[in-house]
């Protein structure tokens, strides 16, 4: 009976995963891309997830943030092959609640090049910050992440995945979902908030959730072996996601 394959799907940077650090996966097949420049809302984005793994019998979605809200809307379809779900710091309905970053949203398609930078790419990177970033097996920072998007995601790009995250309203939809779901919350996170992981939770059948302890959103980057150890031991203890 093989594994079914972890489909990691990117974040809001757009970047593919590095396989490499989900040192707990090894012997999982695992698939990952980057994400398109050009898309502006989740159902779009979904389609295109649905497209890369047309050709698996068997899969598990592994969405990260952003990545975590298009694996759920495309497990709201309940697409053949799909046998579970896994998210982390993810989200059903836009989470910005802040008022600073609602204006920086409605102001950053108007200003590319140096503005967005220096000035959007650093206030996201702000509020993606964790006290505990710096304890991680790989230390992360607010500089680390900024050059990490700078790097990846273009101002087209998060122009297009803010007006998709903006649309986001999948709560009624949550009961749809009817395969094993993890979700995956870091005790500290700025941006999304408790709240995100408690809707989906309380609206997803068979959901269950597991925080870890100091670590903030960017835990994946952070804290690889714990986040990845927790993937696996989901896995293994779900009999259902095996394929049959």
């Amino acid at each position: 009976m093989e594994n079914p394959t972890l489909v990691m799907v990117p974040c809001f940077s757009g970047a593919p995963w590095k396989l490499s650090q989900m040192t707990e996966l090894k012997g999982w097949p695992m698939k990952t891309m980057k994400l398109p420049d050009d898309l502006d809302n989740l159902e779009s984005l979904a389609d295109f997830v649905t497209r890369e793994v047309k050709e698996l019998d068997s899969y598990c979605l592994v969405g990260d943030s952003f990545g975590a809200a298009i694996s759920l809307v495309l497990a709201t379809r309940n697409p053949q092959g799909l046998r579970g779900l896994i998210m982390s710091g993810g989200f059903a309905r836009n989470p910005v609640t802040s008022t600073v970053l609602k204006i920086l949203s409605f102001l950053v398609p108007y200003f590319p090049g140096i503005f967005y930078r220096e000035l959007t790419l650093r206030v996201h990177a702000y509020n993606l910050r964790s006290k505990f970033d710096i304890e991680g097996e790989i230390p992360w920072s607010q500089a680390k992440t900024k050059q990490f998007f700078t790097e990846w995601t273009p101002h087209k790009a998060y122009v297009n995945r803010v007006r998709a995250a903006e649309k986001c309203e999948y709560v009624s939809k949550l009961n749809q979902i009817k395969v094993p779901t993890l979700i995956l919350t870091p005790e500290e996170d700025r941006i999304i908030g408790p709240e995100a992981a408690q809707i989906m939770l309380t609206g997803i059948p068979n959901a269950i959730e597991q925080v870890l302890l100091r670590t903030g959103h960017m835990f994946r980057f952070s804290h690889p072996t714990l986040y990845s150890g927790h993937i696996r031991e989901f896995l293994t203890k779900t009999a259902t996601i095996r394929s049959s």
